[in-house]
């Protein structure tokens, strides 16, 4: 073996954004690294600029005015004075380019050499080396550019339905459409080309047969420059909605300790046949029947790397930068141990209830408290800004137990109780899927949402009495903030007279439509009614303009109560309700056209697919919107005629916008 150079790294620039660059940041820190942070211009003054020791502007908006710009950060990190650069996850993070760059500029690149990077680079290669190295892989076939449709469904047919046709290049569920049979293969492989390409710069792509209830289960790898390539176990990931995980732990509960043992010794041996250094994470389908396929390799550190962390005691991001500068790899990463149990979920600026629409504005508050066992890596605080530009994560909220169980105990008790204020987020959804008992059981595949639809588990947590309680602590804190910023008589309720009079009225758009709340202080305490009716055994056990609490048949529960203009967030120790509180005299002008459909986010035009004048069904596809390097399609939500398209293709849009207008009387007067 050839000589090992050392070298020392006293200032690294992290060349990504986020939450990774402050995780990043945090072992950088504990090593006594000084940090460079680089920034384009939205992300000027974020969480992550902050904690750094010295900032390079980039500038622009998009990743390729900044985060994708070679160039730049190869400069910034020599005008620095920058040892070395980490490329976090994403962006240039499996960039061949940069390590190669940064060799020639003498700059430590915190991951594995451009060789293997390049040969990992494309799944297809990918497949071929490791069938070479022995791990088992799936057929495929590439789609080659021109090729006529007659042949591809040939080919398809060959390798056997369903298929599911992928990029090349990149990963997080971009560029990847599942086909069930022929009659959908050239649309899908035409989407999933546009996205690849629009992801990732290339639209290469292959098919491959796919699996049918199969678990996604990868295992952590890491090498040094001294030909040592160890295992560090499994995680389990196979809860995913477009093909982009949502759930990961460690220990998978599908895997005893043989299967463990031969899957991580697969995942060894294709490391040791790429001579891997540093962290690298091979992927595996694994089948019902205990078979598993290679997926991929990813030459990077992952997103869920925290759960392998917190079972192993191992800091990941410490290892790959003493990697890095040429040392061994410890004892306690040659002969890992796993110890108890970790679950991550990755908290998403999304609606869960309507497909997953990302979301994009201020998260006026971001509050996950402290507990045991609870880990919260965020990229956000509050008063932060969610664009267009980034990924809409807000965090990766991990717990780890003594076993499965406590361990989702733990996590779903933490989201119940955070305040997460401004923006829709998929909190509940994430709740519900830690506290399902096909969850709970370890019963889970690749096909769980399927089972379970998304709009179903993303129902708000808090419905029915509870979500009319919240109404009550809304109104009761209102009123509470009237009088404590009154000018005179500070000490009297809204509304008081001494004759009783009418009740003073709060009417609020909630989770389940209006509601109107109505209250006065009499001399035997608060009068409360709701919609109309005075619920039984209410009472009121204290009232501020943050708190209030209330009692129904002698059980108090507390409402902390925020609110930034008409918007109202309400949380418990069950979850949370956001209302808006509606005008008592609302301006008709305001009110949108009768069948107006606005765009649910900022984004492009990509396509346009009906015309004014044309007769649509509910769910008719009328246009589609790519926002956050994803296509989202924009449907008909009644039966109708197209009266009105005010966009084109290739147009910007903001929220709010109107994308179209359907008339539903046609529809109707024919039914």
């Amino acid at each position: 073996m050839a000589a090992v150079t050392t070298r020392r790294i006293d200032k690294l620039l992290v060349a990504n954004r986020g939450e990774i660059a402050r995780r990043i940041m945090r072992s950088c820190r504990e090593l006594g690294i000084a940090t460079v942070a680089v920034v384009s211009d939205p992300d000027r003054h974020a969480p992550f600029a902050a904690e750094a020791t010295e900032i390079v502007v980039l500038g622009g908006s998009t990743p390729a005015e900044s985060y994708l710009r070679i160039d730049a950060i190869i400069a910034a990190a020599e005008r620095t004075g920058a040892d070395a650069i980490h490329p976090g996850y994403g962006f240039l993070a499996e960039n061949a380019e940069l390590a190669r760059r940064c060799a020639t500029a003498g700059i430590a690149f915190v991951g594995p050499s451009p060789e293997v990077i390049d040969a990992m680079g494309s799944k297809i290669e990918a497949k071929k080396l490791m069938a070479a190295a022995g791990v088992p892989v799936l057929g495929g076939f590439t789609v080659t550019e021109g090729i006529s449709a007659e042949v591809l469904t040939a080919e398809a047919d060959a390798l056997g339905w369903p298929l599911l046709a992928k990029a090349s290049s990149g990963g997080g569920g971009k560029g990847m459409r599942v086909v069930g049979d022929p009659a959908g293969l050239i649309s899908a492989v035409a989407a999933a080309r546009r996205e690849a390409l629009s992801a990732f710069g290339d639209d290469t792509l292959f098919l491959e047969r796919y699996v049918e209830n199969s678990r996604h289960v990868e295992i952590q790898i890491f090498g040094d420059h001294h030909g040592h390539v160890v295992a560090l176990f499994e995680r389990e990931c196979s809860i995913q909605r477009r093909h982009q995980k949502i759930l990961e732990e460690s220990p998978s509960p599908a895997l005893d300790q043989a299967l463990r043992r031969r899957m991580c010794d697969a995942a060894t041996a294709a490391g040791k046949a790429l001579g891997y250094v540093g962290a690298g994470t091979v992927e595996f389908l694994l089948s019902p029947g205990g078979q598993f396929f290679f997926l991929e390799v990813n030459t990077r550190l992952q997103v869920e790397h925290a759960v392998t962390e917190l079972v192993t005691g191992l800091d990941l991001v410490q290892l790959q930068i003493q990697v890095a500068e040429g040392a061994p790899l410890p004892p306690s990463a040659l002969e890992p141990k796993l110890t108890g149990h970790a679950i991550e979920v990755r908290l998403y600026a999304e609606d869960a209830e309507r497909d997953f629409l990302p979301q994009t504005g201020r998260l006026d508050r971001f509050e996950i408290p402290a507990a045991p066992g609870i880990r919260v890596d965020a990229g956000v605080a509050s008063g932060s800004e969610i664009g267009v530009y980034y990924d809409p994560m807000i965090a990766k909220v991990v717990a780890r137990g003594t076993t499965r169980e406590d361990a989702a105990r733990r996590l779903s008790r933490a989201l119940r109780d955070s305040e997460l204020h401004g923006l829709v987020t998929n909190r509940d959804f994430l709740v519900r899927l830690l506290e399902h008992p096909e969850f709970l059981a370890g019963d889970i595949d690749t096909h769980f949402l399927q089972r379970h639809p998304a709009s179903v588990l993303g129902a708000p947590l808090l419905a029915g009495l509870q979500a009319q309680l919240c109404a009550v602590a809304v109104a009761l804190a209102g009123q509470a903030e009237r009088r404590a910023t009154a000018g005179v008589l500070r000490r009297v309720p809204s509304g008081f007279r001494n004759n009783p009079s009418q009740l003073q009225p709060t009417t609020l758009e909630g989770p389940a439509g209006p509601v109107l709340v109505e209250h006065r202080l009499e001399r035997a305490g608060w009068r409360i009614r709701i919609d109309g009716e005075e619920p039984e055994g209410l009472e009121v056990h204290g009232c501020r303009p943050d708190a209030v609490e209330l009692a129904v048949d002698g059980v108090v529960r507390r409402y902390r109560v925020h609110h930034v203009g008409e918007h109202w967030w309400v949380n418990t120790g069950f979850g949370q309700c956001h209302f808006v509180e509606l005008p008592r005299f609302p301006d008709v002008e305001d009110e949108a056209a009768a069948g107006s459909l606005s765009s649910p986010m900022p984004g492009t035009v990509l396509r346009v697919t009906v015309e004014a004048g044309d007769a649509v069904e509910r769910g008719t596809p009328l246009l589609v919107i790519e926002a956050m390097k994803m296509e989202h399609e924009i449907v008909a939500p009644v039966a109708g005629t197209v009266t009105e398209i005010p966009v084109e293709a290739g147009q910007q849009v903001e929220a709010g916008m109107i994308l179209a207008v359907i008339d539903p009387a046609e529809a109707e007067s024919a039914a």
